[in-house]
């Protein structure tokens, strides 16, 4: 069984970038993608910008499971309100391709919210890969 994922791009980057390093992460499965054993089915590609709420109500009836951010998505300054936003209905992995700590910072890993789950019990990092960053 594949596992369905999505992918959320800086719609300002999406501007002048032809996303050949998020698409090529996905299909190789290869830096933030790495993390699946199962085959991987990209079932929407789409940018940040515009009606987020309709975004996430295509996704969930197309059964995504997890929600990448862009590795660009890192320099929005709605970069973490967004990831929380979309916690609430999927896990969040905050970059596609390079390095979990890039220049803008480093990227968000958020499990999807349990109902009834309080805010403080949550990590940006999750520690296992923290420890794969550290070269533990």
């Amino acid at each position: 069984m594949s596992k369905k994922v999505a992918i959320l791009v800086n719609e300002d980057t999406m501007q002048r970038c032809s996303c050949g390093g998020c698409l090529g992460a996905v299909f190789t499965k290869k830096d933030s993608f790495e993390r699946y054993e199962e085959e991987l089915e990209l079932v929407s590609f789409t940018h940040s910008g515009g009606d987020l709420q309709k975004k996430i109500d295509t996704m969930k009836r197309k059964g995504v499971e997890v929600v990448h951010l862009s590795s660009c998505s890192r320099k929005l300054p709605e970069y973490r309100e967004i990831a929380e936003r979309l916690s609430e209905d999927f896990d969040v992995v905050g970059y596609t391709h390079g390095d979990p700590i890039g220049k803008s910072g480093e990227a968000i890993f958020l499990d999807k919210k349990v109902a009834g789950e309080a805010e403080g019990g949550r990590q940006a990092l999750a520690e296992g890969e923290r420890n794969a960053v550290a070269g533990e």
